[in-house]
């Protein structure tokens, strides 16, 4: 693709995008921009249209060249595991590659909802940097959508390790993402010294500090990837290739531009938490596998934190209430309360299980545990208080018709308390289907897919 003279660029937006992390309203492209090019390691010829989408859509890929198109939402329940040296997102058979070039634009750009469709397998490339999607959206600029940003604080420590790699989570009383990252090759440091960098996304200018870096390689770790079958297009030329004597046939844009990347990678890996960050993170030799461990491992602490406020805050509907949609009376009604309702989307309940419960008695008396079925229903039946939302449900009851991917992780005895929570995923006329949880403290317990007919409170 054509550069521009990206000083220009910068000195343009400097207003709009130089202090996103200060930004409390979601954004998106105010027009769609195109970028073409080759997949990094497949090398095929890819297009890709980034579109404005709707406050709190999030980040959203479609594969347009299948049919029909599939979206995949960028989130790291949807990333593909075992991909190596990159970040690949996908649902069933269907994947996007070599994403994280382009997260990391969106995030340091401050997009929170794009569309991105793509009409093949993997991104384009460009130099190997953020540049050639920061240039598109810096042209496009950004619109604010009247909705306020998500904002993912860190509240306690988080650390992740991997051998001698490492990455780490703190809070921070500062807005936006700090990152340090300490860039150590060991036997290779004749090639790549021990470089550290820091960057800020509240006073540091993603444009000029972060974007410009390119992705890199020893000249024997790239030899072995097109003795693979990988990058088998590039040369040393077009990518950033680290021979005996520096780049080969090449030149650094900064004299640590390494560990500048490292920085783009994790920004990049952190966005699939959906959600901008607030905390202070700090890395050594991490690699975008434990990025994204570490960015499941913060949305997580998030929910988790989420769960105890509701549960120490809420209560949308008490027993009297639920006794008054639900047909179920002691000993089987197993939701004491419900604690948040959003909509018919969302709900959350509990369930205080005390050694009084009739169960007890009988189910393991000398180590009682609460029967995993029980604890199933316990979710079927919140499930059933959510559908009841519903509008056209009124009047009817919901009648469980199916579970699938039930799996029951963790003991439930007396004295805990469980957290139940279903989310919508189809709600018809007729049926329903639901995905449920239940926790005890952070740990999941039991989990389901749930299924309901929907019949007429007076046919039961």
């Amino acid at each position: 693709m054509g550069h521009i003279d990206f000083g220009i660029a910068v000195e343009e937006t400097n207003q709009q995008f130089e202090k996103t992390g200060m930004k409390l309203m979601q954004q998106t492209v105010s027009k769609p921009l195109t970028v073409s090019g080759k997949g990094l390691l497949t090398g095929i010829e890819v297009d890709i249209v980034i579109e404005p989408a709707g406050a709190n859509e999030g980040i959203v890929f479609e594969r347009v060249d299948l049919d029909p198109p599939v979206q995949i939402e960028a989130v790291v329940d949807h990333v593909i595991s075992d991909r190596s040296r990159r970040t690949a997102i996908g649902i069933g058979d269907t994947s996007v590659e070599t994403i994280e070039h382009l997260m990391s634009a969106l995030s340091g750009l401050g997009i929170d909802n794009a569309l991105i469709r793509v009409d093949g397998p993997e991104i384009p490339s460009g130099d190997g940097s953020a540049l050639p999607f920061v240039e598109g959206l810096v042209r496009a600029g950004t619109i604010e959508q009247g909705e306020p940003r998500t904002i993912l604080k860190i509240e306690e420590p988080i650390y992740v390790q991997d051998g001698e790699a490492m990455i780490a989570a703190f809070p921070s009383d500062t807005q936006g993402l700090q990152i340090v990252y300490d860039l150590d090759y060991g036997d290779a440091s004749d090639r790549i010294a021990r470089q550290t960098q820091s960057w800020n996304s509240t006073n540091g200018s993603y444009l000029d500090e972060v974007a410009p870096a390119r992705t890199f390689s020893l000249q024997e770790e790239a030899a072995a990837l097109q003795a693979n079958g990988m990058c088998t297009h590039l040369s040393p030329k077009d990518v950033l290739v680290i021979g005996e004597a520096g780049p080969i046939d090449n030149s650094y844009r900064f004299d640590n531009e390494p560990v500048r990347h490292k920085i783009l990678d994790i920004i990049g890996d952190l966005y699939l938490a959906g959600s901008q960050i607030q905390g202070r993170i700090v890395a050594s030799k991490s690699g975008h596998a434990l990025n994204r461990q570490l960015c499941k491992a913060i949305l997580e602490q998030n929910r988790k934190n989420k769960r105890i406020k509701v549960m120490q805050e809420g209560c949308a509907m008490d027993v009297r209430d639920i006794q008054r949609i639900m047909p179920h009376r002691y000993p089987m009604l197993l939701v004491d309360r419900v604690i948040e309702m959003d909509g018919d989307k969302r709900a959350l309940g509990i369930k205080n299980v005390t050694i009084n419960e009739p169960f007890f008695e009988g189910h393991y008396p000398g180590t009682p545990i609460m029967p995993g079925v029980l604890i199933v229903e316990a979710m079927a039946q919140l499930g059933g208080l959510l559908m009841s939302r519903k509008l056209e449900h009124t009047g009817k009851i919901a009648i469980l018709l199916s579970l699938d991917q039930v799996k029951l992780r963790h003991p439930v005895t007396p004295g805990d308390q469980l957290l139940l929570e279903a989310v919508a995923v189809r709600a018809g006329t007729r049926t329903a289907a639901l995905k449920c949880k239940a926790y005890v403290g952070s740990k999941i317990a039991a989990e389901a897919a749930v299924k309901f007919m929907m019949v007429d409170a007076e046919q039961e």
